[in-house]
């Protein structure tokens, strides 16, 4: 025994390298081996073994329903018969929150998903709110959570409802909750209807309209497809390169919008309720009411942007307290004119977005207007026109704080929210909200004054306003193109939003008061005052 021992030792003390490899091996093997056994614990525990589900599913796999639906389920199931189990201890009052209400256990197959429309997944955080919110935020109607991390957006259930029993694993982030369980769905119904938009798969439903007077010119691209589907229209209008998909019963028609076809009168959705050919739960319209879908192409009518041809000594700001939406109005004004947009500042991450008049010194005259949140006589007089953006104090906080701690689409962190530095911003920043466009009003010699939330509402009228504002010839077709694609890339998702009220009554008192102060010098100048969002009137 002592020689083959001896030779061990030769051997390592020749070539210690092999010694340590072989250590690496066997901590390797070891952490395996602890690894195999903590998820075969963990599955056993929650009845995943038999499931016949790979845990691993592709994000986005299954595609979503974008017609209208006159019941939740199949068989006209009750879904509110049993809800309350799906909260685990808590109540029903804390469950229906305004938010979302709990309906029941669903079955989820991997083949033929009964929420198909986005889904993502996190194996370490995922939370009852989370899910909600990130399919609320896209325009669903209904938000499913299973296997404890994974979260399914649709606008109808396609599947039955089983046992409560059956949804029984804790959610990855909290453990108060439940969240399904294995090919099995918690479902809550979205109470809270976002300004979002409702997908099929990658593709935006825009609604049931009516036959354009010439379709041809509407339309131009046009084939009857056998067994219709959603899928097949969209495909084939995406092949061909059109921004828009339009079902009409057997027949699809591909195009962009036009003045001939603007997307802006929408019909009742029932109008349009023909069931689809080749997809039991979908609506493909008639001939007489188009269901409309945007593809993933890009409408480039209004991509095209430049510096001013001859410079120009007529200075307009675009001006906003911080967080009132001036980006946001950058990217449109520059999709609507074709022109850079300046800023009084330089931003490098604004430059790296597109924003290439960012780098031009304010007075250039190469841009169409120049942003700026500075107030003060001279500031303002320094220019010769203004576009004032106006939001909601609320929101514009929110949102300016989140810019400050977060960057322009990321985030505040919980510590500054509860922390000393939010009470320290609404002190110092909510009455400069109210002065600065107390100061452009009385010092701005030709002000046009727009409402972020009318913006957001109409943005064709407005948009087209400002473009006239700016001295510019108006391209109906370059505004019906901005409005695909509205959001650009400065838009926050609402993974994030918080999920209680950082107003105290204080801060409330103050900031309404203020509201109160603008709303009366806007009508003390014959200009509608705040918008029915504000608080108080």
């Amino acid at each position: 025994m002592a020689r083959p021992l001896l030779k061990i030792h030769r051997y390592f003390r020749r070539k210690p390298v092999r010694f340590f490899s072989f250590i690496l091996l066997y901590l390797t093997a070891g952490s395996l081996v602890f690894l195999h056994s903590g998820f075969s614990s963990d599955t056993s525990t929650t009845g995943a073994s038999g499931s016949g589900r790979d845990p691993l599913i592709s994000e986005g796999g299954a595609s979503t329903g974008g017609g209208s639906s006159t019941s939740d389920g199949l068989g006209g199931v009750d879904h509110t018969s049993s809800w309350s189990h799906g909260a685990k201890e808590k109540t029903t009052k804390e469950m229906d929150n305004g938010r979302a209400k709990y309906i029941g256990c669903y079955v989820d197959d991997t083949q033929k998903r009964a929420l198909r429309g986005v889904s993502f997944f996190d194996y370490k955080k995922m939370t009852v709110f989370r899910c909600q919110d990130s399919c609320a935020e896209r325009g669903y109607l209904y938000a499913g959570l299973e296997f404890g991390a994974e979260c399914y957006c649709g606008h109808k259930i396609q599947a039955p409802n089983v046992s409560e029993t059956e949804c029984n694993m804790e959610c990855k982030g909290e453990k108060s909750n439940l969240c399904g369980g294995p090919n099995r769905l918690s479902i809550y119904r979205l109470e809270l209807s976002q300004e979002s938009a409702r997908r099929y798969g990658s593709a935006i439903f825009k609604g049931c309209f009516k036959r354009p007077y010439n379709v041809t010119l509407a339309l131009p691209a046009s084939a009857v497809i056998n067994n219709m589907s959603v899928d097949k229209c969209v495909d084939m209008c995406t092949e061909k390169e059109f921004s828009l998909a339009a079902l009409a019963g057997e027949k699809c028609h591909c195009g962009f919008p036009t003045p001939l076809f603007t997307l802006h009168d929408r019909e009742d959705e029932e109008l349009c309720l023909q069931r689809c050919e080749g997809e039991d739960f979908e609506s493909c319209g008639n001939n007489d009411f188009f269901v409309v879908y945007q593809t993933q192409v890009q409408d480039n009518r209004c991509m095209d942007r430049r510096f001013l041809p001859t410079r120009s000594k007529h200075l307009v700001a675009l001006a906003s307290f911080p967080g009132a939406g001036n980006t946001w109005a950058r990217h449109l004004i520059e999709l609507a004119t074709g022109y850079y947009t300046g800023s009084y500042y330089f931003d490098g991450s604004l430059y790296n977005k597109g924003f290439k008049g960012e780098r031009d010194h304010w007075r250039s005259g190469r841009t169409i207007c120049i942003k700026t949140h500075e107030s003060g006589r001279k500031e303002i007089e320094a220019f010769d026109a203004s576009i004032l953006m106006i939001r909601n104090p609320y929101k514009a906080l929110m949102a300016e704080f989140n810019r400050k701690y977060g960057g322009h689409i990321g985030f505040a962190s919980q510590a500054h929210w509860r922390g000393k530095e939010w009470p320290e911003f609404v002190k110092n920043y909510a009455p400069w909200w109210a002065s600065h466009t107390l100061d452009w009003l009385k010092y701005g010699k030709k002000v046009q004054v727009v409402h972020f939330e009318d913006l957001k509402r109409d943005l064709f009228s407005w948009l087209k306003g400002m473009v006239i504002f700016l001295g510019l010839e108006v391209s109906e077709d370059r505004l019906l193109c901005v409005e695909g694609q509205k959001d650009g890339n400065f838009k926050r998702s609402g993974l994030r939003k918080l999920e209680y009220d950082p107003y105290t009554p204080e801060m409330r008192a103050t900031i309404d008061g203020l509201i109160k102060t603008v709303d009366t010098a806007l009508r003390k100048r014959n200009l509608p005052g705040v918008p029915e969002e504000y608080r108080p009137r």
